[in-house]
């Protein structure tokens, strides 16, 4: 005879399978949105495909600042913090539009996804938090697996690695100043601060490098379109993490690893060799078992809507 399961048991577990839905397809957006960037920057200056995804950002964020009643993002508190996590996030924006410039889409993500290993081995100096043995195994492990992608005499391109390597230690200090903010500040102050700022930082290009032109403006809305997909799966992964634990779904990430292989394949036609992907498994195998040694300490947080997604 099965136990009766309460009301209760039931809406939390379809919350949650509604969540993991709402979380997978964000992931799917992104990977979406990662391909369009990587065929647009062939025609057009990173900074200028930065401007239509962060415009369209920012006016999803300013819809959110308005719902939440409070305009004034210079009068609210911890602006050094404030500043610091949006400078991270530009300075990741930039760095991973410019090295999709020469590098293949699944090895760019790949080294992307070493952040989470960053930001655990940061965490004793950053956060006060205690690394045990396993998990220093486990950076350790995904950190061999970056090298197995970037290993010397291989053909990815030194600027795009070394910009795609900055831009995972910047998302890691993003995740960081997130954690250190969580409760502090206000969601969608968070989210309006880095959007803005984001907008600001990456076209500085666009201002001071005359050979950085806007396109007309049929190919700036395309661009700005683009940015509203990216801006939706912000918006969907919003909803995912009020009906889950971020402890819960932060395994999943590396779904979008996957699609970045599977685009970066068959749309592309820039498969990864052997080792790169025996050096991705290894990334994802750390991540996965990173985010399962966190969840005691973690389960049951939500994440904040100033988290921002995957690139």
């Amino acid at each position: 005879m099965s136990a009766v399961q309460s009301p209760a048991y039931l809406a939390r577990r379809d919350s949650a399978g509604t969540g993991i839905a709402l979380f997978l397809c964000a992931l799917v957006l992104f990977a979406a949105y990662d391909a369009f960037a990587k065929q647009m920057v062939a025609s057009y200056a990173p900074a200028v495909v930065n401007l239509g995804r962060y415009t369209a950002i920012s006016a999803i964020a300013l819809v959110l600042l308005l719902r939440h009643g409070d305009l004034r993002l210079w009068r609210q508190p911890h602006q050094k913090l404030l500043a610091a996590r949006s400078v991270a996030l530009a300075i990741v924006a930039t760095c991973f539009m410019t090295a999709l410039v020469t590098m293949p889409l699944a090895e760019a993500t790949a080294i992307y996804f070493t952040a989470p290993l960053i930001m655990v081995a940061l965490s004793p100096w950053l956060l006060g938090e205690r690394v045990g043995r396993a998990q220093w195994t486990a950076v350790l492990l995904g950190f061999a697996g970056m090298l197995c992608i970037v290993r010397p005499g291989g053909s990815l391109p030194l600027a795009g690695t070394l910009l795609m390597a900055v831009s995972a230690v910047c998302y890691a200090l993003f995740q960081v100043l997130t954690r250190r903010l969580s409760g502090l500040v206000p969601a969608p102050v968070q989210f309006a601060h880095m959007a803005l700022a984001c907008l600001v930082i990456t076209n500085l290009p666009v201002l001071f490098m005359p050979h950085v032109t806007l396109p007309p403006w049929p190919e700036m809305a395309l661009l700005i379109a683009g940015g509203a997909v990216s801006g939706s799966a912000q918006l969907l992964l919003l909803a995912a993490f009020r009906r889950v634990g971020a402890a819960t779904l932060a395994p999943l990430n590396y779904v979008q690893l996957l699609l970045a292989v599977l685009i970066s394949t068959l749309w592309f036609q820039r498969p990864p060799d052997g080792t790169a992907l025996a050096g991705m498994a290894l990334i994802a195998i750390a991540g996965v078992y990173l985010a399962h040694t966190q969840r005691p300490a973690r389960d049951g947080r939500r994440a904040t809507v100033g988290t921002e997604g995957p690139a």
